[in-house]
């Protein structure tokens, strides 16, 4: 039996249709998401409700602190963990690097935190320039301006003497490994599809159905719980970054929640771009996401995976 895997762009409706299969199949669900691992960021990250959570067991949610850090191999390592003990399981998120490494199996680069270290102080730019130099492809791959990205793959081509690029090949089918007792691959993936103007619409009513729930005053407890010492990755988060920003004085709230906005719906397109890669995604249109809609694809998802 094959586990389900469920992507898509952020305000799909990834989370509702995997509770909604997870609870007919009496299966488990692995969160996907590179921010949900963080323990006090609940409503930012439109984590499951603790309703929802007694329902269906899930995995890989508030697995560290928002201080720590948190890699790809960490998340393949653990995820990998529960499939072997868990029969059926539902992979949901957006997160596509993790979606990646686990259904493709990838070999991940070590990491080299002198040459980090040594690497994050200097300008973007011209880590640009030098990455375009050593590792063409991987530059195609990374916008120039993303700093966290352009060091890692410096440092992981710098420290292991070959290209960042060579790590990962990219979407492959034939990389995904055969169960030789059914000669089926382990791995059913749905994406789920949404019009880009639908999608935005969806991602400002978020943030204020998030505003309404106690998102700024979350962000205030983490400001005051870590002060400066939030990981990189957790004080980037979508929506995270922008209210930090206004809890430090760095303009008015409705300037930090236009901003959260535009950065969520550029991140959503490049969501969009990464999983369209992927030719073994069967994809839903999600444009209408009522309670019933919801059930009936959760039927249909289901009886496609019992097949």
């Amino acid at each position: 039996m094959s586990n389900l895997v469920i992507v898509g762009p952020t305000a799909s409706g990834k989370s509702s249709l995997a509770l909604a299969v997870a609870q007919r199949a009496g299966a488990e669900i692995v969160s996907a998401d590179s921010m949900a691992v963080y323990r006090g960021m609940d409503i930012g990250t439109a984590k499951p409700t603790r309703a929802e959570r007694r329902r269906v067991t899930h995995h890989l949610i508030d697995v560290v602190a928002p201080d720590e850090e948190f890699s790809v191999a960490e998340f393949q390592r653990l995820a990998t963990a529960v499939l072997a003990q868990v029969p059926r399981v539902v992979v949901v998120g957006g997160t596509g690097l993790y979606i990646d490494a686990l259904v493709n199996g990838l070999t991940l680069p070590g990491q080299w935190p002198e040459i980090k270290a040594a690497l994050d102080s200097q300008p973007t730019a011209e880590l640009w320039a030098q990455l375009v130099e050593v590792d063409a492809v991987a530059a195609k791959k990374i916008e120039p301006g993303n700093h966290r990205r352009i060091v890692r793959a410096l440092e992981v081509t710098i420290g292991s003497g070959r290209p960042f690029s060579s790590f990962g090949p990219g979407l492959q089918p034939s990389r995904l490994a055969i169960d030789p007792t059914t000669d089926a691959p382990p791995f059913q993936l749905v994406g789920l599809r949404v019009d880009r103007a639908i999608l935005a619409r969806r991602i400002a009513e978020r943030y204020q159905q998030q505003l309404g729930a106690g998102f700024l005053a979350e962000v205030r407890d983490l400001r005051a719980t870590y002060g400066s010492r939030l990981s990189r990755t957790a004080a980037q988060a979508l929506g995270y970054r922008e209210l930090l920003a206004h809890i430090d004085g760095d303009g008015p709230l409705d300037e930090a929640l236009a901003e959260a906005r535009r950065r969520t719906v550029s991140f959503a397109k490049r969501q969009e771009r990464w999983f369209r890669r992927d030719p073994r995604i069967h994809w839903i249109d999600m444009n209408s996401t009522s309670g019933d809609d919801i059930d009936n694809i959760a039927e249909r998802v289901l009886a496609d995976w019992n097949r």
